[in-house]
């Protein structure tokens, strides 16, 4: 029996094998077509009296679905919004019916009256895995991974994960799980109860219908009388020690700032109190009221929309064919150049990293021995794959090793004299049609260019710290760059299954442009005598992952020392604030606070196990106000409008000229608060006219730096959005 989606067979013991394998799609996922897909194949099984239990996996190699379509979640919000112009009630209540309907279904068939066994034979997301959780009995292949990351792009798990993993696992795992978005491995889904049985690929098929064969109940614990809650009744001594555990996991992880999280929180606590399918209508509840939050719009558009088309190649240049890297050269082989040899190894990539001795091209290789080792403790590697990545890089202080690259990459220090002279150096004996990339973080491409034969074939790739755990890389175009050089940097980019913004030259380029707000913010706040735990916990409170100290403590205060006295070459004495200045020379030239690397820096680090805290000596730097006197909730809006509005003046200056670029660069490249969607996101989704108006209050309150942009308020006055202004054809408007 054949659908458009799903394969039946039904062999001699009355089992049936259904089979997922959508033959247009490289992974199974959930469409308005495969949900009544999915209905009628229920209906229909129920009904045949020859179907003694199911088997329900995918055709997919190493995926049974990855959740939701794009298309579908599109859908949703297109024609709830259209529809709450002229009848909002009646939009709602659709909203509310469509917001069901997966759940409904999930629901039929755990009370079909057969059992069924989900065979999951690899990856397994969303409501993929509520499915999942909804059939009688769940066996995993071994590599298989699965999980709810609704959380992490703004929604929550809504078609029955909220009600169902806390009935399998006890609260405070299945909370944590729920909150952060985790992925499983197999073994620990069965170490939380939410799997029966992990086996082989190859047995998984066999080891379902085991299940089956041993008598499997077509009714789920919790429809049964006498079921008991793993963690207990919510209202028990037990409840009593879980709860208030739970409030403290769920400030921790969100701040407050997530409606998606807070809804989590909910949907579990009032759930656990209610029969399943009263709690399942308390979840549809919320999740009505989340998927109408501006942080679940913007989340979904940022992280879900934008960031796949991103990755697929939005800016890729139309007309010019695929390029496969197939050797990179890397020149320098310090943390960055070996963190970047590290990933195109891993990727398949062959690669020759220089520096200039064997030494340290031998230490920039044992960098990638490090981190392989790493890996293969917690299992996520094996030795045969250690060793094929050591074995494709070339370590070597020789320059004409080079001659065969596709591209190379220069990760040597900050210095335009250093990489000038580098560049000659690789430019003399790379292949013709080879292109040369700069790792910088801040010196304009356009100048660098001027060191290389060809500045078409000169393009840049910043990297961010460290390589192997950052997703983004910013590629900027120098004034010359051409097609060819940017179709290469995005494969490569892709190779290495790194997130690409493409950006235009100018000094910081965008990321660390915003960045240096975030941490000059910082200096001014210390300036003006505000406790520096305060500002600490502002930004974190904002939605930052770090303080900005901490952050310039990991970045390196010698380094914020040294783009101070570039910029103020470069640009004249008024190009830094002095006072800024004086702080930060003071800290490396007086007190050799370098930050993290030096054991000092705005914060002391002591030996382990004893925790890095605040230096003591920032407190007698300048005046402190009393905390009561400090307006903590405009401290933790300044660090967010301080970066919006940098971002903003990129968009106004050409040097970001798409709103998905700024979105997904800035949550992926320093964090930006994710629930706001992004900086761009942060403005479009308060309102044009509201930011203006907060810059013009901080402005106010704090000089010249917030004052709007004549663009910002030009788009004020006309009520126009930087999605509706700026967005490419395909890209979601506001």
């Amino acid at each position: 029996m054949t659908d458009a989606s799903f394969t039946t067979e039904i062999d001699a013991e009355g089992f049936a094998l259904v089979v997922w394998d959508m033959k247009d799609r490289s992974m199974n996922v959930f469409t308005e077509e495969v949900m009544h897909e999915i209905e009628a194949l229920v209906d229909r099984l129920a009904a045949d009296a020859r179907v003694k239990g199911v088997v329900l996996t995918s055709g997919k190699d190493g995926s049974f679905t990855g959740g939701a379509d794009l298309k579908m979640l599109r859908g949703l919000f297109d024609t709830f919004a259209a529809k709450k112009v002229a009848d909002p009630d009646g939009a709602v209540a659709e909203l509310f019916e469509r917001c069901g309907e997966m759940g409904r279904i999930w629901r039929k068939v755990e009370t079909n009256g057969k059992p069924y066994v989900a065979a999951i034979n690899g990856t397994c997301m969303g409501g993929g895995f509520e499915l999942a959780l909804a059939c009688h009995g769940r066996v995993a292949a071994t590599e298989a991974k699965m999980g709810l990351p609704e959380v992490k792009v703004g929604i929550f798990p809504g078609a029955g994960g909220t009600q169902r993993v806390p009935r399998l696992a006890d609260t405070q795992s299945a909370l944590q799980m729920l909150l952060k978005g985790e992925t499983l491995s197999a073994q620990k889904a069965k170490a939380m109860k939410l799997i029966d049985a992990v086996v082989p690929q190859g047995e998984l098929v066999e080891a379902a219908k085991a299940m089956l064969r041993a008598g499997l109940k077509p009714v789920k614990p919790w429809d049964e009388k006498g079921f008991k809650l793993p963690s207990g009744p919510v209202y028990s001594p037990a409840g009593a020690q879980v709860w208030p555990a739970v409030a403290s996991l769920y400030r921790k992880e969100t701040s407050d700032n997530y409606p998606g999280a807070r809804a989590i929180v909910k949907c579990v606590y009032e759930g656990l109190l209610l029969p399943i399918d009263q709690a399942l209508k308390v979840e549809q509840r919320y999740f009505t009221e989340v998927l109408q939050t501006t942080e679940a719009a913007m989340m979904i558009r940022s992280l879900f929309v934008s960031l796949q088309a991103l990755n697929k190649g939005a800016r890729r240049p139309a007309g010019v064919p695929p390029q496969a890297i197939r050797t990179l050269g890397v020149v320098g082989a310090g943390f960055m150049g070996a963190g970047i040899a590290f990933v195109a190894a891993r990727a398949g990539i062959d690669v020759v990293l220089v520096d200039r001795d064997q030494e340290a091209a031998d230490k920039g290789k044992a960098h990638s021995a490090g981190l392989m080792e790493a890996l293969a403790k917690k299992g996520r590697a094996t030795k045969d794959e250690a060793e094929g990545v050591l074995a494709r890089i070339t370590a070597t202080p020789d320059y004409g090793a080079l001659g065969e690259a596709d591209l190379v990459v220069e990760a040597v220090f900050e210095d335009r004299d250093a990489k000038a002279e580098v560049t000659r150096k690789v430019a003399a004996v790379m292949k013709p049609d080879a292109i040369y990339a700069s790792n910088t973080s801040t010196l304009p491409i356009t100048g660098l260019a001027s060191a290389f034969p060809d500045p078409a074939r000169f393009i840049g790739i910043h990297f961010f710290s460290p390589v192997d755990r950052m997703m983004l890389t910013e590629v900027i175009l120098g004034k010359e760059t051409g097609d060819r050089a940017l179709a290469v940097a995005l494969d490569f980019v892709r190779a290495i299954k790194k997130t690409p913004i493409v950006v235009n030259d100018t000094r910081g380029f965008f990321a660390n442009r915003c960045v240096l707000r975030y941490m000059t913010e910082a200096y001014d706040m210390l300036v003006e005598g505000v406790p520096p735990a305060m500002i600490e916990n502002a930004a974190k409170f904002a939605g930052m992952p770090v303080g900005p100290l901490a952050l310039n403590d990991e970045t390196a205060v010698d380094l914020s020392q040294k783009i101070m006295k570039a910029a103020m070459k470069d640009d004249g004495e008024d190009a830094v604030d002095p006072r800024h200045f004086k702080l930060v020379d003071a800290m490396v030239t007086e007190d050799g606070r370098l930050g993290r690397k030096a054991g000092k820096g705005f914060y002391d680090y002591p030996a382990k196990p004893a925790k890095k805290a605040l230096w003591p000596g920032l407190k007698e730097k300048f005046p402190q106000q009393k905390p009561e006197d400090v307006d903590f909730a405009e401290l933790k809006q300044r660090f967010l409008v301080t970066m919006a509005l940098e971002a903003a003046r990129t968009m106004e200056e050409g040097v970001v000229t798409d709103p998905r670029e700024a979105d997904v660069g800035s949550i992926l490249g320093f964090g930006y608060a994710p629930y706001t969607g992004g900086t761009i996101s942060y403005i479009d989704g308060m309102g044009t006219k509201a930011f203006v108006a907060l810059c013009e209050t901080l402005a106010a309150r704090h000089g010249e730096r917030f004052a709007p942009t004549a663009l910002l308020r030009e788009m004020a006055a006309k009520g126009e959005t930087f999605y509706g202004r700026f967005a490419p054809a395909d890209a979601e408007a506001a």
